[in-house]
């Protein structure tokens, strides 16, 4: 359906894993095992499937496909079988749009705590992806209480297109 939409000229498509109201897939503070084993039951294959089939198209050059989550995951466990946000260190997969294929850029700390190599902050992956949407993210504002705001804010978080991940 992701691909039958941009196909026919939908410009922004979200998917999301099929959703039980019993069921968080995703914020895995507890039952960690199962439920993880679950989701990636459901998404795997699923989008794996997305980028081959947008690659057979010869849409994957124009399409950017982003797989993140809201934050890392803490290296230790949280209670007895879960893991809380970590905010030092997180994983993103990007494919097609212009991205490098089969990049691996940066790395943790041995504990898997904090990113240590090639930190990739989140305003510089927000510039990089506007820059490959052809937005100047130094330039894109839009107004927030009545004032004009930047999404990366480059003047204080020192945001920048990652040039490391293009192709």
């Amino acid at each position: 359906m992701a691909r039958r939409l941009v196909e026919s000229g939908v410009r922004f498509v979200q998917v999301f894993p099929p959703l039980d109201p019993s069921f968080q897939p995703w914020d895995n503070h507890s039952n960690l095992k199962n439920d993880l084993r679950k989701i990636c039951g459901y998404v795997d294959q699923p989008s794996a499937a997305l980028i081959t089939d947008l690659k057979m198209r010869g849409l994957l050059d124009d399409v950017i496909v982003m797989w993140t989550g809201e934050f890392g995951r803490l290296p230790i466990t949280e209670g007895a079988d879960g893991r809380d946000h970590n905010r030092h260190a997180f994983s993103t997969i990007m494919a097609g749009g212009g991205f490098k294929a089969g990049h691996i850029h940066g790395a943790t700390d041995e504990f898997g705590y904090k990113s240590v190599e090639n930190r990739v902050s989140v305003p510089d992956l927000h510039a990089t992806i506007l820059h490959q949407l052809g937005i100047d993210h130094t330039k894109l504002t839009f107004t927030h209480s009545g004032r004009p705001e930047r999404l990366t804010d480059p003047d204080v978080t020192g945001a920048r297109v990652v040039e490391e991940l293009l192709a």
